[in-house]
């Protein structure tokens, strides 16, 4: 069994060659963050975000 050290850096690897990230990211990331990519990249369907949620999400994260 490998370490929690190991497979985090392991993870982080991966999530730096499949996504483009730099350590930093992988580690401000939440586990959903890293599991709605994961997804994406496998092709998994998602519902569309509704109205209020992206409203929410433009409220919470303005571009400035």
């Amino acid at each position: 069994m490998s370490s929690f050290a190991e497979a985090a850096a392991r993870l982080a690897g991966q999530a730096g060659v499949a996504f483009g990230w730099a350590p930093d990211a992988f580690w401000r990331a939440t586990p959903a963050e890293l599991m709605a990519l994961a997804q994406a990249l496998r092709g998994d369907e998602a519902a569309p975000p509704d109205r209020g949620t992206i409203a929410a999400m433009m409220e919470a994260f303005p571009d400035g």
